[in-house]
């Protein structure tokens, strides 16, 4: 979610209900935290919520530093990314790498933890490849380590995106620690939230991909899960009816609320970027709206093409004003 999760989509989401948004991955080399590139990832002033940075690297000592160091920035969780499949980041024996050497995720995970007085997570996939699903093994070392919780998605880093995340290795993870362990992976409906609760016995869930254009996804799943399965009928003699069964319209939003969640986003890129990158990255989520707005071809073609701020604003006003 690098170039995606900057601190104006982490807030749009708290405020559709998302208990928490983690930092984009940012690299455990402070030396390197003073590029353009770092220093917008690591924007910490304005958040509304706790704040939560997450680094990625494979030298326990750097990963110490680092943590120190986003603490000294006014960090409230420190989150360990060992999930990233990218070539970029396991070349460097980083990310889901990481899940090749287990002695090396003990000294890191110790490292840190002792490092900070700040809580201390985890990310990880499943395994390093489906021969190998040592998730279980690498949960209780983290358990082990003192961290205090534990994120998974569901495939090894060999199955990159592809294919269907798997719940079994997660549920038991699930079981082989007493620490909370979150799900992630495929999540992209408050339906398909209340089965990979029950599937895994997970404490939480985690959703990247699945808000991407749908920000309001948080909120709605928070709906979906709080209506109790079952509700008395009109007359005492009627057979139960589910609420959730007849949930509906989780897809979108009337046309005005998506207009002003748009044009709220955009506004918060371009203060929080500067017009020239905040209008690059507006296209990137401009293009994942466009996947939930009905005949919205002709706008995404001519909304991703724009240089200035305020012909994208005025580009997606004139959008719902013509729908």
């Amino acid at each position: 979610m690098a170039g995606l999760t900057d601190q104006a989509f982490r807030n749009l989401c708290r405020e559709h209900g998302a208990a928490l948004a983690v930092s984009e991955m940012t690299t455990a080399d402070t030396r390197l935290w003073h590029s353009p590139k770092s220093r917008s990832r690591l924007v910490l002033e304005g958040e509304n919520g706790l704040r939560v940075v997450q680094i990625a690297g494979s030298e326990p000592a750097q990963l110490a530093a680092a943590a120190r160091a986003a603490a000294a920035r006014g960090a409230d969780i420190i989150d360990i990314n060992m999930g990233c499949p990218a070539k970029k980041v396991c070349n460097k024996l980083s990310g889901s790498a990481l899940l090749q050497d287990e002695q090396l995720v003990a000294a890191i995970l110790s490292a840190v933890v002792a490092a900070t007085d700040l809580p201390v997570t985890l990310k990880i996939r499943t395994g390093w490849n489906r021969e190998n699903r040592n998730g279980p093994r690498i949960a209780r070392i983290a358990e082990q380590s003192g961290v205090v919780s534990l994120s998974v998605h569901g495939r090894t880093r060999a199955c990159m995106f592809k294919g269907e995340a798997e719940y079994d290795t997660i549920r038991e993870i699930k079981q082989s620690v007493s620490i909370p362990v979150i799900a992630n992976g495929d999540i992209d409906s408050p339906q398909k939230a209340a089965d990979v609760l029950a599937l895994t016995g997970a404490d939480a869930i985690m959703i990247g991909r699945g808000a991407l254009g749908r920000p309001w996804i948080f909120g709605q799943i928070n709906e979906f899960l709080n209506m109790p399965d079952e509700s008395p009928g009109l007359n005492s003699g009627c057979a139960k009816n589910s609420q959730k069964s007849s949930f509906a319209g989780f897809q979108s939003l009337p046309g005005n609320s998506v207009r002003d969640i748009m044009l709220a986003h955009l506004y918060a890129l371009h203060r929080l970027h500067g017009e020239n990158r905040g209008v690059r990255i507006g296209r990137k989520h401009l293009t994942w709206y466009c996947r939930y707005l009905q005949d919205a071809e002709e706008f995404r073609n001519a909304v991703v093409r724009v240089e200035t701020a305020a012909e994208q604003l005025q580009l997606t006003q004139a959008f719902f004003d013509k729908n």
